[in-house]
């Protein structure tokens, strides 16, 4: 038995990419629909409220489009409109980034003490201490927001002085504290990389939660018999959307996903918020 069906993603912007990235490496025939909320990027600074709404309207909009699966490429979501949207989508499997970064963490600490960066709303839900405090609640868990990273790595900087400068600002604490391993709790983060290890030194482990959710991903559909029976070309046959085209948004999507994007179909805010006459999947 297998699906041809797409996994659907979404990001609050094209950080999700990422997550798309190390899909399609895993699972190289797999067909992704992508939403990309350019419009209304970044969620990190919204309210609860806000973001669980974004979140509903993002994920109407993939399920429309027959997915197989809904994979929440935002660190932000995850941590706080995970549950609702699982709760309403029974027909389908639907993973979050947090959990699979919480595992990945949890098996590789030695030192039990392990750090988390993301975006404000990601450290202000506490939600990678929940998930692996449910795993081990031995292991200590220090957050950090770090508010200019995505802006960073939008703007093209994340090789830059200006990236290195903002890593040391927001990881000397974490170091300091004795952590071995470090969750990029954001998918822009994976960018910044190589400029992260330089600055907390190799003795500390980064753990990518993009690589960890594709993984988990990859495990839930080979148990469900839901993987497709093709063996390449998925990213030729997959279909992206965002809500607005920026100046740079190829360039940026093509860093993102490792390779030229495909064409990508713009949306509007219009088709995410239907009237309240048109029913959503997500209540």
């Amino acid at each position: 038995m297998s699906d041809s069906r797409p996994i659907g993603v979404f990001d609050s912007g094209l950080g999700g990419l990422t997550v798309v990235r190390e899909l399609l490496r895993l699972m190289p025939g797999e067909r992704v629909a992508y939403l990309g909320d350019t419009a209304r990027c970044p969620y990190g600074g919204r309210s609860d409220e806000a973001i669980r709404l974004f979140a509903r309207q993002d994920a109407d909009f993939l399920m429309k489009r027959d997915i197989k699966m809904l994979v929440v490429a935002c660190n932000t979501v995850s941590s706080v409109g995970l549950d609702a949207l699982r709760t309403s989508a029974d027909d389908i499997p639907v993973i979050g980034v947090v959990v699979p970064g919480a595992k990945a963490a949890v098996l590789r600490t030695a030192e039990k003490k392990v750090g988390v960066i993301g975006t404000r709303a990601t450290v202000r839900a506490d939600s990678y201490t929940k998930a692996i405090h449910d795993l081990d609640q031995s292991v200590i868990v220090y957050g950090q927001a770090c508010s200019l990273f995505v802006p960073i790595v939008e703007e093209g900087l994340a090789d830059h002085d200006v990236a290195r400068v903002a890593a040391q600002h927001y990881l000397q604490r974490l170091v300091h504290l004795g952590i071995d391993c470090l969750i990029l709790g954001c998918t822009h983060y994976p960018l910044m990389m190589e400029v992260i290890q330089e600055t907390v030194s190799t003795r500390i482990q980064l753990i990518d939660s993009a690589l960890w959710t594709a993984k988990e991903a990859q495990d839930i559909l080979a148990a469900m018999n839901l993987l497709s029976p093709h063996k390449a070309g998925g990213l030729e046959t997959s279909t992206f959307f965002v809500t607005d085209l920026t100046p740079t948004f190829r360039e940026t999507a093509s860093a993102f996903l490792g390779t030229s994007l495909p064409n990508a179909e713009k949306v509007s805010l219009d088709e995410l918020a239907p009237d309240d006459s048109k029913k959503s999947t997500f209540q």
